[in-house]
């Protein structure tokens, strides 16, 4: 038998979408991609930074529509997936993933949470880093923080025990250990990490916690995270290579947790012409609407596609496959996005 979340802890969720929503309603046109960017909760939250496979979007050398509008209009761009924890009381703020975009991603941090005001020059841009697995989309934003650019200072990045030996033994990324501009801290799967504000202090009910997933694991090894709250959690799982070949089921995810950003990375079969995407495997958007087709719409509704690739036409909110999200009572992500926790 399932697991259902606590209803007051799915209700904060749905209520923060609500007030999200309206947001969109007295604004721009629900779709907008800085549609529920504000308000947010004045408790702790997750703002999402990017919704892109990890090339973005537009893709390098692509011409195909999708990637040509992206160009003329930049409310059209997307950026790598990465998510923004933040919590207003301590004015901490902790980063998922660390791919190319960061330079813009940060940007988007502006004001996240109001509260934070931090001495220096060059204040820490976040408080840690959490990554999912060493593909570029995901690590590569690591190179902003060296010396060449931003050059932080003992900036603490979790990851597993492999990604922790990866950073430290292969450059550039060994560079920044030993120049001290990032510090790797192994977390242990199943573990809960509490998280640390500007000051050092331990932030009351606020924990990120890794979890294993099988992706093809060229470099590293993968992992996902739920982030728990004082009111809800989220799960964060930008890729993975099938539901099949997980030894958790996905229902059982999502039973644990409020919301689930999941990997949404391809539509259908055939998106990516001259590649076979049997050798770059990542559940279907499609596969997941069908495998989830018989569970209970508060289960349903609790998915949120994430790390969509530039092809995939369920980014277009005008697109028959985005209506086909919405009619399984499912979403697509938005940069701007917030979650209550």
């Amino acid at each position: 038998m399932l697991r259902t979340a606590p209803p007051s802890r799915h209700s904060l969720v749905v209520v923060v979408r609500a007030i999200a929503c309206l947001g969109v309603l007295l604004g721009a046109g629900c779709g907008s991609p800085a549609a529920s960017r504000d308000p947010a909760p004045e408790g702790p939250y997750v703002l999402v930074l990017g919704t892109a496979q990890d090339a973005g979007l537009p893709q390098i050398g692509c011409r195909a529509a999708c990637c040509e509008a992206a160009r003329a209009d930049p409310a059209r761009r997307r950026f790598a997936s990465a998510l923004l924890v933040v919590d207003p009381a301590s004015g901490g703020r902790w980063l998922l993933d660390c791919g190319p975009d960061l330079r813009e991603q940060v940007e988007a941090m502006r004001g996240h949470p109001p509260t934070r005001a931090l001495p220096g020059a060059r204040p820490p841009l976040v408080d840690a880093v959490f990554l999912t697995h060493a593909h570029m989309g995901h690590v590569a934003g690591l190179l902003h923080l060296g010396n060449e650019a931003y050059a932080a200072r003992d900036l603490p990045v979790h990851g597993t025990a492999s990604m922790a030996a990866f950073l430290a033994g292969h450059q550039p990324w060994a560079l920044l250990v030993s120049l001290g501009n990032v510090r790797p801290v192994v977390v242990e799967p199943g573990v809960p990490t509490p998280l640390r504000g500007p000051d050092g202090a331990v932030v009351p009910g606020l924990t990120v916690t890794a979890f294993r997933v099988p992706h093809r694991d060229e470099v590293t090894d993968t992992v996902g995270f739920v982030v728990d709250g004082p009111s809800a959690s989220l799960a964060y799982l930008p890729d993975i290579d099938k539901w099949e070949r997980w030894e958790r089921p996905l229902e059982e995810l999502l039973a644990s947790v409020d919301v689930a950003l999941l990997d949404g990375t391809f539509f259908a079969d055939g998106e990516v012409p001259g590649r076979a995407l049997a050798d770059i495997p990542h559940p279907f958007v499609s596969e997941t609407i069908a495998r989830l087709a018989a569970q209970p719409a508060s289960l349903r509704s609790r998915v949120v596609f994430t790390h969509l690739n530039h092809g995939n036409p369920a980014a277009d909110p005008t697109s028959a496959a985005a209506a086909a999200v919405r009619d399984a009572g499912m979403r697509v992500a938005r940069e701007g996005d917030v979650f209550g926790l």
